[in-house]
């Protein structure tokens, strides 16, 4: 008789995951998607609500279905006789009441700029309820020439806030720039700001009680402030406006605004791509001015460049600002050749990099390197930054 042959095994169930608070089960489950259910059990009421708004939007990314992370799912909501289509503003409505605002700002520049729905800046609907922000500002910029007219009266409100938002951030600093300076010349005016802690501690040595460690002040001291000397100068302020540097094209219409109407101070507002557009008449209106830039297009800096050098007046007293990326599509050695130029008659030509979302320089450093070689001053500044430039070499 022979013997039975042995039965395969059943193979052990994979042991469970270690245990973790609810709220950590639904982040993993969150994060991974549907397939991960089996580990960390079902989702309660606003989590699940949280998951279909994700999927909204995700579940549009064939690459994250096929890890199998999110799977798509029908635009539907159940309502009271059957189920009605998601639209953008249930959408809005949703991420607005179920996520914090760092999340639901990363949900909406995700929406706008990774999977281009536009419904969210070009219906009357959405921009009634939408909370303005910097992503929607450039969603808006990117998209108004999808708008009618009724549609670009609501945008605007998003550009007018933001830029509101920008102007007070910035006026401050630029203020505190161009107050003057701190001198030698003491003052008998008595401004906390103007304080000269050194000078107060040396006129009141002869005060300082050693058995109780404490100085007396009879005679505070304060400096004087020089004025700035801000005749004749120029700035002059070349915006890239291809489609890549939105960002710097708000920063810039916000900087020369600021900058706009300063004693002595020449502001010029240059926007260019293989066209070049002087928008100076607009800088008091940066709200008017945004909205009629044309993003997209190439890039022909030294054109921008050759017009900015035809502006100066004094080269001496004039400083041009480049903000770019640096992909020139013109002809680099002409790009070179002025600026040398400029450099060489005491023009101060500032290169500033385009930043990205976190503030890192994104630029063409071969071009870049050019440039600085040619006498330029490449690297990146914030408009706060360069406002302090402009003051520091008008105070010269």
């Amino acid at each position: 008789m022979s013997t039975p042959a042995p039965q395969e095994q059943p193979t052990p169930p994979l042991p469970p995951l270690p245990p973790l608070p609810d709220d950590g089960l639904e982040r993993w489950r969150l994060i991974l998607g549907a397939p991960a259910e089996r580990h960390t059990g079902p989702l309660g009421a606003t989590a699940a609500a949280r998951d279909a708004a994700l999927d909204w939007l995700y579940g549009r990314d064939p690459n994250q279905r096929d890890r199998g992370v999110r799977r798509a799912r029908p635009d539907t909501r159940e309502g009271g006789d059957g189920a009605s289509v998601v639209t953008a503003v249930d959408w809005l409505d949703d991420i607005h009441r179920l996520f914090p605002k760092e999340t639901i700002e990363r949900l909406e520049r995700d929406a706008v700029e990774r999977y281009e729905i536009h419904e969210i800046v070009t219906d009357p609907t959405v921009l009634e309820r939408v909370e303005p922000n910097q992503t929607l500002l450039r969603a808006v910029l990117r998209t108004k020439h999808l708008m009618n007219p009724e549609v670009r009266v609501l945008a605007r409100r998003i550009v007018e806030a933001v830029v509101r938002q920008l102007l007070e951030r910035l006026q401050p600093r630029v203020r505190r720039a161009f107050t003057g300076a701190r001198s030698r010349r003491p003052s008998r005016l008595p401004l906390a700001r103007d304080f000269d802690f050194k000078g107060t501690v040396q006129a009141n040595l002869k005060h300082y009680q050693p058995a109780e460690r404490r100085l007396l002040i009879e005679q505070p001291r304060f400096h004087a402030r020089t004025h700035r000397q801000l005749e004749r100068w120029q700035l002059v302020l070349l915006v890239d406006q291809s489609g890549s540097m939105v960002d710097s094209v708000i920063h810039s219409a916000v900087t020369a605004a600021c900058l706009w109407g300063l004693p002595g101070l020449t502001t010029h507002l240059i926007a260019f791509d293989t066209e070049v557009v002087d928008l100076s008449g607009d800088v008091t209106d940066p709200v008017e001015l945004l909205m009629g830039v044309q993003l997209g297009g190439g890039t022909d800096i030294a054109r921008a460049v050759d017009f900015a050098a035809g502006l100066i007046d004094q080269p001496r007293r004039a400083i041009v600002a480049v903000i770019s990326d640096f992909f020139e599509g013109g002809d680099a050695y002409r790009l070179v050749r002025t600026v040398r130029r400029l450099v060489e008659q005491g023009t101060t030509v500032l290169g500033l990099a385009a930043l990205d979302q976190e503030a890192n320089p994104v630029y063409d450093r071969e071009l870049g390197l050019r440039l600085a070689n040619a006498g330029a001053q490449v690297g990146a500044m914030t408009p706060g930054e360069l406002a302090d430039f402009v003051a520091e070499r008008l105070g010269r």
